[in-house]
């Protein structure tokens, strides 16, 4: 267990090579044997081993029975990152700290140099039940018009000072924001505790969104992404609010989604945020609302895999944003969430991993009395003002993200022990980045083989590796299927009184085209064109051809073609 008192050790970084030296190396070592040096951290579950720096390996002839090849060519989901999620309390916690020990574990958690590098991290959106009361940014009863929307309080104290340290030392780490509970005065009890939202007040909750993701960026914190509720179908947290999968999809279509639009905020909305053990929710959500990005994950119930069944049923993104660390058994923590959660999850198409939560005080708080967690351990303790402990859920997050990064693309891996659990990543730099965690029951040597070359390496049981080595920048590397996906396409009305929305989703930024084919064949309408962000786009096709009639009725084809892939979707008119 590493206890941090005075100082931290700097790790020694290599200076980049010139990327025209780079790659006449790297091309010069896929057609022969040579000295690729190769970057290991280990950390075993009995702590022997904490993200402990190893020497350099080198590529060479491959000579153990047991390997790990990797297979570019196969090309799965791209990585959004890895992190933990900062409640108003580990917010509390962590400001609580000595000026010089509050830099210290901040450059720890966020410092893409010297530290993990936390790269996605999940806040609280007014009071969560890991916090030392309830509130909302919406107190006055009836104001509907937000004209008193405030961070006021125990975020503009703790929460928004310390987001501000943590944009600075990482400028491009991925926000996503979540509440716990609506304004009470909107909900159908006038508690924190449970209720749910009343349709009346769906339009001003939209404005209450609105206001606060504008009042953040106004802060110098950009949100890269929301999810409506926590656990919408959890009523037992203080606080704690209900939705059903219909409630989401309207609020989402007709009141959230067009009010980002209109003032212009790009901002992922993210379904669901509760366990695996309910499928027809996410689904129902992403199938039909047009502005949802995909769907979020926790694993307190439920397979894993039920990431995969939403991701093949929509076709959307899917996130896992949740887990805690429900006790301080450091080995139980760090191989079970090493192998369920963070392996379980990637391999089910997850584009981020979060742990929950950031940071407690040495009485594992604050929480809330009624619903509060009184178990979960931070990733990090806060003993005193001068001191802290590292814990299980920031040496699980640190073990990826210190090796894959922001936008890297997951690609596959053929192992001999399927034991031996990997992920591995191009990342966009070129490098490789590759994490194996031993789950066979006792040590284990190995190669991982990149290229037909091999590094080979022993790793204790219940301990996990992360390898990073540079490689090429090559195009091809970068050419993964945006896995596009048209969210909603209605039959078109009779007559064309109205306009038809096309909606799909692009998982990575490509140049994509949206174009309306007859049944012979023949373009009808070319819609949209162009260089477009990862996210969902729409665009209104009114039912005329490039010459502005009305086309005839029949069965048409609109495709959405990105980078050399495609998706079509028939559409009729009756």
């Amino acid at each position: 267990m590493f206890i941090f008192q005075k100082s931290h050790a700097k790790e020694k970084r290599s200076i980049n090579v010139p990327l025209i030296l780079s790659t006449i190396s790297v091309a010069f070592c896929i057609s022969t044997v040579c000295a690729q040096p190769v970057s290991i951290w280990v950390t075993a579950g009995d702590q022997s081993k904490l993200l402990q720096k190893q020497p350099n390996l080198t590529f060479g002839n491959s000579a153990n029975s047991t390997k790990i090849t990797l297979n570019e060519t196969t090309k799965y989901q791209t990585i959004d990152g890895f992190g933990e999620c900062m409640t108003e309390g580990s917010a509390e916690s962590i400001y609580s700290l000595a000026a010089k020990q509050q830099d210290s574990v901040l450059n720890l958690l966020f410092n893409m140099q010297t530290g993990a590098g936390m790269s996605v991290m999940r806040i609280t959106v007014g009071a969560s039940d890991l916090g030392n009361g309830t509130y909302t940014y919406s107190l006055v009863a009836g104001d509907t018009a937000m004209n008193n929307f405030s961070f006021k309080g125990v975020d503009s104290t703790y929460l928004i000072p310390i987001l501000k340290k943590v944009v600075a030392l990482n400028p491009n780490i991925k926000i996503l924001a979540c509440p716990w509970t609506p304004p009470i005065w909107m909900k159908t009890v006038q508690a924190y505790k449970g209720g749910s939202l009343q349709p009346q007040y769906y339009a001003a909750y939209a404005k209450y969104w609105v206001k606060y993701i504008q009042g953040m960026k106004a802060n110098g914190i950009p949100i890269w992404a929301i999810t409506v509720q926590n656990e919408p179908l959890n009523p037992n947290n203080t606080p704690s609010c209900t939705w059903t999968q219909q409630t989401e999809a309207t609020f989402d279509n007709k009141y959230l989604g067009p009010a980002f639009t209109a003032a212009g905020i790009t901002t992922k909305i993210i379904a669901y945020d509760h366990n695996c053990d309910v499928t027809a929710y996410p689904i129902y959500v992403c199938t039909t609302s047009t502005y949802v990005d995909g769907a979020a994950f926790h694993l307190y119930g439920g397979s894993i895999s039920a990431m995969t069944t939403v991701h093949n049923a929509t076709k959307k993104n899917v996130y896992f944003t949740e887990q805690c660390t429900c006790s301080d058994d450091f080995n139980g923590n760090y191989t079970g969430h090493m192998r369920d959660v963070f392996m379980g999850s990637l391999s089910n198409w997850s584009k981020c991993v979060i742990e929950w939560n950031l940071s407690t005080d040495a009485n594992l708080g604050p929480h809330t009395s009624d619903g509060g967690c009184g178990v979960c351990v931070g990733g990090v303790m806060v003993n005193n003002s001068t001191s802290f402990t590292l814990k299980a859920s920031y040496y699980t997050f640190a073990t990826f993200s210190k090796v894959i990064k922001t936008d890297a693309i997951r690609v596959a891996t053929t192992s001999t022990n399927n034991n031996l659990m990997t992920i591995a990543a191009i990342n966009p730099d070129g490098s490789r980045g590759v994490v194996v965690y031993n789950n066979t029951g006792s040590s284990s040597t190995f190669d991982v083989v990149w290229n037909n070359q091999a590094v080979p390496f022993t790793l204790a049981n219940n301990a996990a590796a992360s390898f990073l080595w540079q490689g090429p920048v090559r195009a091809e590397d970068r050419k993964v299927a945006p896995q596009v996906a048209f969210a909603t396409i209605h039959n078109f009305p009779e007559p064309f009184t109205s306009s038809t929305r096309i909606t799909f989703n692009l998982t990575k930024s490509a140049n994509a085209s949206v174009v309306v084919y007859n049944s012979k064949g023949n373009i009808v309408a070319s819609l949209m064109k162009g260089n477009h962000e990862m996210g969902t786009h729409s665009v209104l096709w009114n039912g005329r051809d490039a010459s502005g009639r009305t086309v005839s009725a029949g069965v048409y084809m609109v495709k959405l073609e990105a980078e050399g892939y495609s998706i079509a979707k028939r559409i009729c008119k009756q």
